[in-house]
C-alpha cells in the first residue's frame, strides 16, 4: 500500500517536493491562497513561485487543513519559520498518532531559538520527526536538473522508507541519522550566503568568494558541533553542499539580499521587494544569540548581523572581514 502524503506550504520548495512525491505516492498540498489551490488543481502550475513549470498531474491541492492532515501517513511541512508553530497547531487536532512529520524549513524560531524539529516535538509529541535538506534549488529540480538531498531521522527504518518516498528520477536522496547537524547546516548557511552576496555586490572576485565560503563553513561547523551535530555532516550535502549552492546561485534569496546590501540598498527596502522569505535575515540575530551562548566566535555571521541592524555599512563590514588576523587554518578565527 502506498503512503498517503500531506504537504503544508505552497511556496517554491513546498510545491516542488509535493510534485516530486506525487510521482511515488498520493500527494495532497495545502496552501493558504485559494487561487493557488485552484491553479494547481486546474492548470498543474504555481506561476507565482515556479513560473513556467508544469507540476505532476497527480498532485492535488486544498486549502482545508483537516483534509491534508487527517487521513495521511506522512506530513511534510514547508512553511516559513515564523509560521511553522502556528501551522502545526492547526493540524494538531486532526493528525493521527505516530504519523511522521518532516520539516523542509531552513530557519530558527524567533524568541526561542528552536529548530523546526524541536517545535514539532513540542507541538506534536510522540510523532517521529525528521528533516529533508540539502543543495536544493527548486526551479532547477523542477526543470529536470540532477540534484541530491538528505533525509535525516533518528529511526533508521522510517528513514529508509521515506528515502524511497522522496527519491524521484534525477533527485537522489541519502539518509542520515544526524538530525541536529543536518538541520543546522540548512539554517546557518543562509547567513554566510548574505556575506558572500555582500562581496559580490561590491565586485569581489572568485578568490574572495571562495575564502568567505570556506571560512563560513568553519563557523557553521564550530557552532553546529557545539550544539550536538556531527563534524562529518557539515562536510556533506547538508553542510558544504547546501552552502556552496546558496552562496553561488543567482536563484538564492539570501545571496540576493547580500548583493543588494553590497550595492548600498537598505535591508527594509530589499525585503519589501521580495515576496519569498530570505530566512537568513530572520536567523542572523538568533545565530548570534546561539554563538554567544555556546562561546563560539563567528566573525562572518557577526558582520552580517551588524549590517542587518544598520550598525555598519556592508563595505566597512567586508573590509573588516578581510583585515581579520589569520592564524592557523584549524584555529577558531
Amino acid at each position: 500500500m502506498k503512503l498517503k502524503v500531506g504537504l503544508l506550504g505552497g511556496g517554491s520548495w513546498g510545491t516542488t517536493v509535493a510534485s516530486l512525491v506525487a510521482r511515488n505516492a498520493p500527494a495532497l498540498l495545502w496552501a493558504r491562497d485559494a487561487a493557488t489551490v485552484e491553479e494547481i488543481n486546474t492548470h498543474h502550475s504555481n506561476q507565482k513561485y515556479l513560473p513556467g513549470i508544469t507540476l505532476h498531474p497527480d498532485l492535488r491541492a486544498t486549502h482545508d487543513v483537516r483534509e491534508v492532515s487527517a487521513h495521511v501517513d506522512v506530513v511534510v511541512v514547508g512553511v516559513p519559520s515564523h509560521s511553522f508553530r502556528s501551522t502545526l497547531e492547526m493540524i494538531r487536532e486532526h493528525i493521527r498518532p505516530w504519523v511522521p512529520v518532516i520539516s523542509l524549513t531552513k530557519g530558527l524560531e524567533a524568541g526561542t531559538a528552536r529548530r523546526m524539529t524541536q517545535i514539532i516535538e513540542e507541538v506534536l509529541p510522540g510523532h517521529p520527526v525528521g528533516v529533508l535538506t540539502g543543495p536544493n534549488l527548486a526551479r532547477e529540480i523542477m526543470a529536470g536538473y540532477a540534484a541530491a538531498s538528505v533525509i535525516a531521522m533518528d529511526d533508521d527504518i522510517i528513514n529508509r522508507s521515506l528515502q524511497q518516498l522522496f527519491s524521484s528520477g534525477l533527485f537522489r536522496v541519502y539518509t542520515n541519522d544526524d538530525v541536529i547537524g543536518c538541520e543546522l547546516g540548512g539554517v546557518l548557511k543562509n547567513v554566510v550566503a548574505i556575506a558572500v552576496g555582500m562581496g559580490d555586490g561590491q565586485g569581489a572576485g572568485d578568490n574572495t568568494r571562495a575564502a568567505v565560503i570556506t571560512r563560513g563553513l568553519a563557523e557553521i561547523t564550530r557552532l553546529g558541533v557545539a550544539m550536538g551535530g556531527k563534524p562529518s555532516t557539515f562536510a556533506g550535502l547538508a553542510g558544504v553542499g547546501d552552502l556552496v549552492a546558496t552562496c553561488t546561485s543567482a536563484q538564492s534569496r539570501n545571496r540576493h539580499v547580500g548583493v543588494e546590501l553590497g550595492k548600498g540598498r537598505r535591508i527594509d527596502d530589499i525585503v519589501a521587494d521580495m515576496f519569498m522569505v530570505a530566512e537568513g535575515v530572520k536567523s542572523a540575530p538568533i545565530v548570534m544569540e546561539l554563538a554567544e551562548h555556546y562561546g563560539i566566535d563567528m566573525p562572518i555571521s557577526r558582520e552580517v548581523y551588524q549590517v542587518l541592524r544598520g550598525e555598519i555599512d556592508p563595505r566597512r563590514a567586508f573590509r573588516g572581514l578581510l583585515r581579520t588576523s589569520a592564524g592557523a587554518e584549524s584555529d577558531a578565527g
